[in-house]
């Protein structure tokens, strides 16, 4: 009889056990560090006063934001292609102290020149800079569109945020650069608009807006473009894979005008495991559609080494997963032409702070416009405990 007992004891020792054997399968074979957006709501917005200028620049054309952490400022590069002032960034501080982004609470606070190689400033046209992405050694990398029809080509460039001078150049593969037959290569100003660096600072990642020559059409009213997202290895400054990220077709609405022009401005990522935001912009002949996505490489084909997507055909090409996040079109907000964005500080309420910025193109019937978020970041195993333990979310 006693051995009997035993025998039906064991189980209640196995089952102490079971737990913690999860636990311990959990924690190695989930990327405990990728991470996805939960939850995003809108926590207002600010303008800058039109024709603002700071030590005699005028301030306007923002393209892209990135946020320093540890000054609590921000960076926000001008477009401008020397038309206004020198190439050059911005640095601005956001007040989100209230847990809410209000009016007043966007400044202007100082002006970087940027400056080449040999210390000089780089003359009108040279530059059509977009991109800016902030690194842990108190440098910026900065990417620039160029212009295709001048056959100046895009670059991405490291620059000194105290002295505003070129660090060093990465290399850009040779299918992004035009040529004369205009057969392959960027389309003029729908090149290099994105920049992100993961939060190692291992990575760095641009995109193009819309697709190379080579690769497909350009975005137009119901169709979406083929991009490519280019990552290089930081620590040999090298490019060492590509991936296909198709837009979404939007639809003019009362398009009077007959423009309309759609793609993607801007990457943002949010770990080390490839999952990025992305943020789609069309001018729809009335007003702007903007939508953000959350990415995930997970699965998506290499085509570094392919140069042209139309030559291969594209349809057995896995793309970039991806997921709507929000429609801007669903707030109470007009929109202006958002191009920018980056993670900001942690919210009063411990939440995470998102920024988003406009470029207003140095026009009179546009505005220097920044939005704010907070968004909820979740672990998978975060996740996964929410639905094992409901009790969790409470």
């Amino acid at each position: 009889m006693q051995l009997i007992k035993n025998i039906f004891k064991i189980p209640r020792i196995i089952y102490f056990f079971i737990p913690i054997i999860l636990i311990i399968l959990l924690l190695k074979f989930i990327p405990i560090n990728a991470v996805e957006i939960s939850s995003i709501g809108f926590i207002g917005e600010a303008t800058l006063a039109k024709g603002l200028n700071l030590q005699k620049t005028q301030v306007g054309g923002l393209s892209g934001i990135t946020y320093d952490a540890k000054n609590n400022f921000y960076y926000a590069i001008s477009d401008d292609r020397g038309q206004k002032a020198n190439a050059r960034l911005y640095t601005l501080t956001i007040d989100l102290s209230k847990g809410s982004l209000q009016q007043g609470r966007v400044i202007p606070v100082n002006v970087t020149t940027l400056l080449n190689e040999n210390g000089q400033t780089f003359r009108p046209g040279e530059t059509d800079t977009e991109g800016i992405a902030l690194t842990n050694k108190a440098t910026v990398f900065i990417s620039s569109e160029g212009d295709a029809a001048k056959l100046i080509n895009p670059f991405i460039k490291e620059f000194s945020l105290s002295s505003g001078r070129e660090i060093a150049t990465l290399p850009i593969p040779n299918k992004f650069l035009p040529d004369k037959s205009n057969q392959k290569g960027i389309r003029n100003n729908l090149a290099f608009e994105s920049l992100t660096i993961t939060p190692d600072k291992k990575y760095l990642f641009t995109a193009t807006e819309n697709a190379l020559i080579q690769d497909g059409v350009a975005a137009k009213a119901n169709i979406g473009t083929p991009c490519r997202i280019l990552q290089y290895n930081l620590l040999n400054n090298q490019p060492e894979k590509e991936f296909l990220y198709q837009t979404e077709p939007v639809s003019p609405f009362l398009n009077v005008t007959g423009k309309f022009a759609s793609g993607l401005p801007d990457l943002l990522a949010l770990d080390n495991q490839g999952h990025f935001l992305s943020l789609e912009r069309s001018f729809t002949g009335l007003g702007f559609a903007i939508s953000l996505f959350q990415v995930s490489l997970e699965g998506a084909d290499d085509i570094y080494k392919i140069d042209s997507l139309l030559a291969v055909g594209s349809k057995n090409i896995k793309t970039v997963q991806k997921k709507l996040l929000l429609d801007f079109r669903t707030l109470d907000v007009l929109l202006d032409n958002i191009e920018g964005l980056t993670l900001g500080p942690k919210l009063p309420d411990g939440q995470q702070s998102l920024i988003l910025i406009s470029d207003n193109n140095f026009n009179a019937l546009q505005r220097t416009q920044i939005l704010a978020f907070k968004i909820k970041i979740e672990t998978p195993l975060i996740r996964l405990l929410r639905r094992l333990l409901p009790n969790l979310n409470r």
